[in-house]
């Protein structure tokens, strides 16, 4: 199935930004109107939240939006054409004298791996990991979502990467204080709760019950042990069904 054919709106979304990487063949002919619709896709790119990148199979970056400009912080002829680790200062990109995709630990590495299941699954990818980066000469560690989406611009194939922080979330998931007698959680604002409308109120997250495998043996052999009691029980006078 060709790319072009199914990823026209991805192709969109960076074809004004990719076309002041590349050049265009066209500006000379273009309209107004066209040129509007490329300012217009230029600013929706810069304005979007998440670091974006254009990446080849090598995940060297052929463009990058605002917020990714931000956080790098470095001279536009120093990004292009870099490897992604290299730029965002991997822990792992220096450990060997080749870069960034040379080192042993970048057989694990999320981002690259995403960017290459994306070009040959022609789809696509998204996975959450957690990224060790070297900030000010210290190490820091964040949580992100990763999607990498192929697409084709002037019959080259490049990959829409995104990095989206969601420390924020994660962390909120790993230091959740839940109670280790009734099971209540509690809130920002100390109060204590069921977790159900903790997720509730905090992410309108609604819940079904029903039982595991484990607690439904369980139930089962507490409902057995009842009604045995209750056959076997001595008449009560008290009760006049019995």
């Amino acid at each position: 199935m060709p790319l072009q054919g199914n990823l026209n709106s991805r192709v969109a979304a960076v074809s004004a930004p990719l076309m002041a990487a590349f050049g265009s063949p066209y500006e000379d002919q273009m309209t107004m109107n066209e040129r509007e619709k490329r300012d217009m896709l230029a600013a929706v790119f810069d304005a979007l939240p998440s670091l974006v990148f254009v990446v080849d199979q090598d995940v060297r970056i052929q463009e990058y939006n605002a917020a990714a400009s931000n956080l790098i912080m470095a001279e536009r002829n120093t990004v292009l054409k870099r490897r992604a680790g290299e730029i965002l200062h991997c822990i792992h990109s220096s450990e060997v004298s080749a870069g960034c995709g040379r080192s042993p630990s970048c057989k694990d590495c999320v981002i690259r791996n995403s960017v290459t299941e994306a070009f040959r699954g022609n789809r696509v990818v998204r996975h959450r990991t957690r990224i060790e980066l070297i900030r000010d000469g210290n190490k820091i560690e964040i949580y992100a979502l990763v999607t990498a989406s192929p697409f084709s611009f002037q019959e080259r194939l490049h990959a829409l990467l995104v990095i989206e922080d969601i420390s924020e979330i994660a962390e909120l998931y790993r230091l959740i204080p839940i109670c280790s007698g009734c099971g209540k959680v509690r809130d920002d604002t100390k109060s204590w709760m069921q977790v159900e409308a903790y997720f509730k109120n905090n992410w309108d997250v609604d819940f079904s019950h029903g039982y595991c495998p484990d607690c439904f043996e369980i139930a089962m052999q507490k409902m057995d042990a009842d009604e045995e009691a209750e056959q076997g029980a001595p008449a009560d006078a008290s009760n006049p069904r019995r």
